[in-house]
């Protein structure tokens, strides 16, 4: 199901929250009714965890995870480096990166088995986002001619929304790539700004408050969300596994 939330009457979530299948981050300094709307729809779960990175609020805009591991610039404190590691599931790895284009979020994108990249990221975060994400696959792209993938993109194991000018021979490369079904969207009522409006996971997403229903039944209906629960995700997966071995 797709919840609708406010960050201090901000609908750009995404900046204000990292999720992932294995835990979800929040930003400090938040208001209760935030922090309540993911804890409800997630808290029986995975764990949502309060932080800051680098001494700011915007954590989904620096840092990138997944299930498997969590990367995070280098400007983050031995502090929250340490709160991470001591709140996270013990098999999230999290590991700091030396790179340039700091604001992790923006430059990658990424679900549990493939991830996207900023075309001039470095060789060696390239290798970084690979080992400690556990991806089997990392590509360098650009989304409707933006080179900030993770800006312009949400996907998840199930699906993904992209910048809604995104031409349909790109949709289907990336659809290709990724290996999940793809669809061009807004949120927020017509922002293209898909990363900063839009968090998900496979069986949970949440956009900011001024989400039309319209919005909203896309995403619903390409995250596949109407009857996922956390079990399901797996199953599913598991099933369509079977079928391509069969």
């Amino acid at each position: 199901m797709a919840t609708r939330a406010q960050f201090e009457n901000s609908n750009e979530i995404g900046v204000f929250s990292k999720l992932t299948n294995a835990y979800c981050l929040v930003s400090i300094g938040g208001s209760e009714n935030f922090y309540s709307v993911f804890e409800s729809e997630l808290g029986a779960h995975i764990p949502v965890i309060h932080t800051s990175i680098a001494g700011t609020r915007v954590v989904g805009r620096l840092c990138v995870g997944n299930k498997n591991g969590l990367l995070v610039p280098s400007t983050t404190t031995d502090q929250e480096l340490q709160h991470l590691r001591n709140s996270l599931p013990d098999r999230v790895v999290v590991q700091r990166v030396e790179e340039r284009l700091s604001a992790l979020g923006n430059c990658i994108s990424t679900n549990d088995y493939v991830s996207l990249i900023h075309t001039d990221l470095d060789r060696e975060t390239e290798q970084l986002v690979m080992d400690t994400l556990g991806v089997q696959d990392v590509f360098r792209s650009t989304i409707a001619g933006n080179v900030l993938v993770g800006s312009y993109c949400t996907f998840t194991n199930r699906g993904g929304l992209v910048h809604p000018m995104t031409s349909v021979e790109d949709l289907d490369e990336l659809s290709s790539l990724l290996q999940v079904p793809l669809c061009a969207g807004t949120v927020n009522r017509g922002s293209d700004v898909i990363g900063a409006g839009l968090v998900a996971n496979d069986w949970a997403a949440f956009c900011g408050l001024d989400t039309t229903s319209t919005e909203l039944a896309v995403v619903e209906n390409i995250f596949k969300l109407h009857d996922a629960q956390p079990g399901n995700a797996v199953a599913d997966l598991r099933k369509s596994l079977m079928d391509q071995l069969a």
